[in-house]
């Protein structure tokens, strides 16, 4: 069956869509775009990743494409014309198309909205084998990461650098400090040399991962505590474990780092804990996309 996409208020084979060669977010990256996870044909935490798809257009003065209502119903048909009930749903919506100009169109013009879903395998049943190493690599990224931009050309470079040394992921970290900020594509979370949970705060520096946010309000729920205090490259030499979350890791330890073991090169008792939490929150009550 060919998949499905939909582009500015019609469904159509994913062979044929096309945007447009003045889209401005083809030609300046002029859009933002969420990844949601479907498990089990529910949408996971749609709530969180609408939150942040509107805060992220308000932040570049750019209006929702649809009505949050009209929005979902979309996402949901978009899920049940491909058939998928395992995948990771993709929404772009950029500033439309323009005469190219750098400043916003002097007549406004309709956003562009483009929805794509493919099939992922489910939430792993197991830790085991779910891990991976990363590599540090200074963050070259633009000054508002907490802004979910389609700009991700340093993102891109440092995932293709971590493939290309078998690594899963590039840790990114300040080159005046050395202070972690996160993953390219990932947040980035810590057990520190003293046992505690750690992850950057919240600012402009880092994204506001909804996986982040979701497992943040299953700790607090199971009366775990964390701590959002920055910390070093010094300090993850130190960690006894360390793992990223994600749409589409979830929870995934991180067994090395620069060729080196985080702990005893295998999944932590905490990071294990916090996996099955998770697994918990995925496989709970959720939204049905079929």
């Amino acid at each position: 069956m060919s998949r499905i996409a939909y582009v500015n208020g019609r469904y159509v084979p994913q062979r044929d869509a096309s945007v447009n060669v003045e889209d401005r977010g083809y030609q300046f990256g002029d859009g933002i775009y969420e990844v949601v996870h479907l498990y089990n044909g529910r949408f996971i935490d749609e709530d969180r990743h609408l939150d942040r798809l509107e805060r992220s257009l308000r932040e570049i003065r750019l209006p929702m494409p649809l009505t949050r209502a009209a929005l979902s119903t979309v996402l949901l048909e978009v899920a049940r014309r491909n058939r998928v009930t395992e995948g990771l749903l993709y929404m772009q919506v950029t500033r439309g198309v323009a005469r190219r100009d750098h400043p916003f169109p002097a007549k406004p013009v309709p956003p562009a909205l483009v929805i794509t879903v493919k099939r992922i395998n489910p939430y792993p049943a197991s830790i085991e084998n779910w891990g991976g190493a990363a590599i540090t690599l200074p963050d070259l990224r633009w000054a508002r990461r907490d802004i979910k931009s389609v700009n991700l050309l340093p993102n891109v470079l440092a995932r293709q650098a971590a493939r290309e040394q078998g690594a899963i992921e590039a840790i990114l970290y300040e080159e005046a400090t050395g202070t972690i900020t996160e993953g390219a594509a990932t947040s980035f979370w810590i057990v520190d040399a003293a046992g505690a949970i750690r992850t950057r705060a919240l600012s402009h520096a880092i994204l506001p991962g909804c996986t982040r946010g979701a497992l943040m309000a299953e700790l607090r729920q199971a009366g775990i505590a964390w701590d959002e205090r920055d910390y070093t490259l010094e300090d993850l030499k130190q960690a006894r474990e360390a793992f990223i979350t994600s749409a589409t890791s979830f929870v995934k330890p991180i067994l090395k780092i620069d060729g080196a073991p985080v702990g005893d090169g295998r999944p932590g008792p905490i990071t294990r804990q916090l996996f099955e939490i998770f697994a918990r929150h995925v496989k709970g009550p959720a939204r049905n996309a079929a």
